[in-house]
């Protein structure tokens, strides 16, 4: 029995898992915006309410720069106050079982590939389109973090003006099109032509962002997550036109892009950090 965590500036959210099963479950809101002890302290409450005896390890995923040998958090997005935190040492000394402590996205590309969309592959890119863009690699079966945790942060390539996350986040429809994600993709639903047009821009991008996760890392599947994936019916078109401009045709011919289906793939991926 081992447990998941992931943490956000939003929410902290738990789960114990047993055999690749969640079997209990909790999720509160999180005092991002409170001192590093009162947030570590809310943390180590939470993970109270739900560790038993036959826990034998705790997973974490943490949207930050990683030193996963030592466990230490660095700058944390959306947690100002979290500029190092030794966060394995703590919650080892608190709870006496190892703890694994890596980055979020990197959490969701090991749920993928051990209970997800990508366990019939080898060689995937998990990537998370959000309020971000991160991805998380797996080759040969095994999480690559790169020497920092930094290997999936493709958002931050640049493209264009700025960079491919502000071209592939949530923040796009606002900016661009003063519109949210979930209004477009309400609109979309109702085949209003202008959501539908902006969707078709938004698709283009992500395209041109699978170009470049293809020429840097060339997967056998890439697996979209975060809540801009639900709406893959709408921009994936016009995502899959701009693919078809890639000079290797064969590379598109085999690859697999699907979104992911389970919700609390991310605990489970943390669940499975000590593998």
């Amino acid at each position: 029995m081992k447990i998941g965590i992931d943490l956000g500036g939003t929410n902290i959210r738990i789960g114990v898992v047993d055999q690749g099963v969640i079997i209990q479950k909790i999720s509160e809101p999180c005092r991002a915006d409170k001192s590093e002890k009162e947030v570590l302290d809310h943390l180590i409450n939470m993970i109270h309410q739900v560790f038993n005896p036959a826990v034998t390890s705790i997973g974490i995923g943490v949207p930050s720069v990683v030193d996963v040998k030592k466990g230490i958090v660095y700058n944390v997005t959306h947690i100002p106050s979290w500029k190092e935190v030794h966060l394995k040492d703590i919650l080892e000394k608190e709870f006496q079982v190892p703890v694994a402590v890596n980055n979020d996205c990197n959490c969701f590309a090991q749920g993928e590939v051990s209970y997800g969309e990508g366990v019939e592959f080898e060689d995937i890119v998990c990537v998370a389109l959000g309020t971000g863009v991160g991805a998380g690699i797996i080759f040969n079966n095994k999480l690559y973090n790169g020497a920092n945790t930094g290997a999936g942060e493709v958002g931050e390539l640049l493209y264009l003006e700025h960079n491919y996350e502000y071209y592939c986040c949530s923040h796009f429809f606002v900016r661009e099109h003063h519109i949210t994600g979930k209004e477009a993709y309400e609109r979309a639903c109702l085949k209003d032509p202008v959501a539908l047009q902006i969707w078709d821009e938004f698709g283009s991008h992500v395209g041109n962002l699978m170009k470049a996760i293809l020429f840097t890392y060339d997967p056998q599947a890439i697996i979209l997550g975060g809540s801009i994936s639900k709406s893959f019916e709408f921009f994936s078109p016009k995502m899959y036109e701009i693919l078809s401009t890639f000079p290797y045709p064969e590379t598109i011919s085999k690859l697999k892009i699907t979104c992911s289906k389970k919700d609390d793939i991310a605990l489970l991926g943390a669940s499975d950090l000590m593998i």
